[in-house]
């Protein structure tokens, strides 16, 4: 049975959840709305900020720039076998990595509403052997995952309807994040968002002890942070080129584009030989 009520005004879709309960609490999204234009649908936690977007038409592809950047684990890590999502929102990066990788994915999301809607409105795909959508605060989620089924990627979206800044946003919850990523090697990926970028960046950096690399601002002004965790990653600057080809082959997304803002910007991959 459908458990949402949806009205349409003109091109814009109010969505009401009639779940008045959240783990015995109310829903950290009480408000969510959609709104639609031009064949695209974007998801609003009860504010005109974009928390999430779809291509009707084509519903895995990425739609926003900044969920393209955090693909960018694929530079470095291009075979996963374990991603951990920290944020569902509109499901675009869930049903992106479900579609081009063969990784197992667990996804942390605190709102119900937010699973709804993910299912109902932007064809989430519904939890299987490789998918698992675990409703759960994403820094008691991470927390107890210190020990088993570690990341080889790390994507961290976390926002809530005022979109300040993350919900955790501090080295204590970055370290966490740290020691639940693969101890073989891993990376990580941070959606950073508006004025706290610089206190955001020195507490990923803290807690990743330096092995950071920053990607350029885009248009609505987010950055993206890739944060490396485990045995130190060696690689070429031409390997890097490759796998940024390949990338761009087979996800049809800027890959050579990610590497000359990365360059640009992170003196470490300037040089032939790459240690991160």
């Amino acid at each position: 049975m459908d458990r949402s009520l949806s009205l349409q005004y003109g091109k814009t879709f109010f969505f009401f959840s009639v779940m008045k309960k959240h783990l015995h609490n109310p829903d950290p999204c009480p408000n969510l709305f959609f709104s639609e234009e031009d064949g695209f649908r974007y998801l609003h936690f009860g504010s005109p900020w974009i928390q999430g977007a779809m291509k009707v038409g084509r519903p895995y592809e990425l739609v926003l720039e900044y969920p393209r950047q955090m693909m960018a684990c694929g530079l470095f890590y291009p075979e996963p076998e374990q991603i951990v999502q920290l944020g569902l929102g509109a499901a675009s990066l869930t049903k992106f990595c479900y579609r081009y990788t063969d990784a197992r994915i667990d996804v942390a999301e605190i709102s119900e509403n937010v699973v709804m809607s993910a299912h109902q409105c932007f064809k989430c795909p519904m939890p299987d052997d490789r998918l698992q959508i675990h409703l759960a605060d994403a820094k008691s989620f991470i927390a107890a995952r210190q020990d088993f089924n570690p990341a080889d990627w790390l994507q961290v979206d976390i926002y809530d309807e005022q979109a300040q800044g993350p919900v955790y946003d501090d080295a204590d919850f970055y370290r966490l994040c740290r020691r639940a990523m693969n101890k073989r090697g891993a990376v990580a990926s941070f959606n950073l968002f508006g004025s706290r970028f610089e206190k955001s960046f020195s507490a990923i950096s803290e807690a990743f002890e330096g092995r950071v690399l920053v990607m350029p601002e885009i248009d609505e002004g987010n950055r993206v942070v890739l944060g490396f965790a485990g045995a130190k990653l060696e690689m070429t600057s031409d390997e890097l080129y490759e796998r940024a080809q390949e990338l761009r082959h087979k996800w049809k997304l800027g890959a050579i584009k990610w590497v000359h803002g990365l360059k640009a910007l992170n003196p470490a991959l300037k040089e032939e030989v790459i240690t991160l």
